[in-house]
């Protein structure tokens, strides 16, 4: 059973779990997760437990303890390290071979419960986040009960539930988006509209907030996986690999100058393009008026998530030591596929400066 550092453990569930767990007289190892999976994290959890006879891997907590959940199940057949496994860093094909693998999330928002990848990195100047991805890698079961994000912190809450409007919204104007992808997208956008804000002011009462978070949070993986991302998540990828900053912090405090510059090129280079009526769509849902146009629900859109922004308390870039000096790295490693319009280089460092 994989944690994170303490807070789940800390709770009556954890203890009526183990307390079960010894009543039916099963043998269980514990392994706690204090952040992003490593792949020396990834390697020393295998190495321990590799001759266990292990049956089955079980990670309870956010996206990152999920991850290495999907990581450790995939490894514990494996004698080599990950990193031979990972996309675009290894040269081997993994079988899709795994232990079973249960996915419990106590956070809303990165979607790892349903998706087929684990996201491993190296933090540092040559660092990078890679992806292990099979098709059998999805989880056997997702548990997702609201109650356990009840007392997930207000900052935690606030970026998860971020990253979750940031993937459903990037996989809602994605170029490789389909209509089940929108109709999946776009519920999942009606629960954020209801509920982002009271989870993160009335978290530990509003049970009802917490469910509609914890949907949009399993949509959003299902979405992303079959639609794709786009800059915002280009830049996670990017600034993730070089400074410790928590992934929804990433896409939380880029997502509003983000869309807002790839709706200012999009009039600029293609005004009638269909990602500007996708927008729209988003930004009338947001908004009370009616009977409005195209580029009113677009600035709307554009107004509502920077107001969010700051609701929210999502600290900028700086404040972990990304400035100026950064950018041209940043930016050159920067991918913007799937966004509804390409951007330019000086389109990403005004993303960047805006942010800093």
């Amino acid at each position: 059973m994989l944690t994170g550092r303490s807070s789940f453990r800390s709770t009556w569930q954890w203890d009526f779990l183990v307390s079960d767990l010894k009543r039916f007289s099963r043998a269980y190892y514990t392994a706690s997760v204090g952040g992003e999976p490593s792949p020396e994290l990834v390697d020393s959890i295998c190495s321990e437990y590799r001759t266990m006879g292990i049956s089955i891997v079980i990670s309870i907590g956010g996206g990152s303890v999920i991850d290495t959940g999907k990581a450790v199940s995939a490894m514990l057949s494996k004698d080599g390290p990950v990193e031979d496994y990972l996309e675009g860093v290894g040269t081997k094909a993994h079988n899709g071979e795994k232990v079973p693998f249960i996915a419990v999330p106590t956070t809303s928002g990165t979607g790892s419960e349903a998706t087929k990848n684990a996201v491993i990195s190296i933090i540092g100047e040559k660092g990078y986040k890679k992806s292990l991805r099979h098709d059998n890698f999805i989880p056997d079961i997702a548990l997702i009960d609201p109650e356990l994000t009840l007392s997930c912190p207000s900052d935690i809450t606030a970026a998860c539930g971020m990253d979750a409007f940031t993937q459903l919204l990037e996989s809602y104007v994605s170029t490789k988006s389909s209509l089940i992808t929108d109709a999946l997208a776009y519920s999942g956008l009606e629960r954020i509209k209801n509920s982002l804000l009271s989870s993160f002011e009335n978290g530990m009462e509003d049970v009802k907030a917490r469910t509609d978070m914890a949907y949009a949070s399993y949509i959003s993986g299902i979405t992303l996986a079959n639609a794709g991302l786009g800059v915002v998540h280009g830049f996670a990828s990017s600034i993730g690999a070089r400074f410790e900053i928590p992934h929804g912090v990433v896409c939380g405090t880029l997502l509003g100058i983000s869309t807002r510059v790839s709706i200012e090129e999009m009039r600029k280079k293609a005004p009638a393009a269909i990602g500007l009526l996708k927008y729209a769509d988003i930004g009338r849902l947001f908004n009370r008026e009616t009977g409005k146009n195209r580029d009113y629900y677009c600035d709307a859109l554009i107004e509502f998530i920077e107001e969010l922004t700051e609701k929210l308390k999502l600290p900028s870039l700086g404040k972990y030591g990304l400035d100026e000096s950064k950018y041209k790295a940043i930016v050159e490693a920067t991918e913007v596929k799937n966004n509804p319009v390409d951007l330019e280089k000086y389109d990403l460092e005004r993303i960047l400066k805006e942010r800093a």
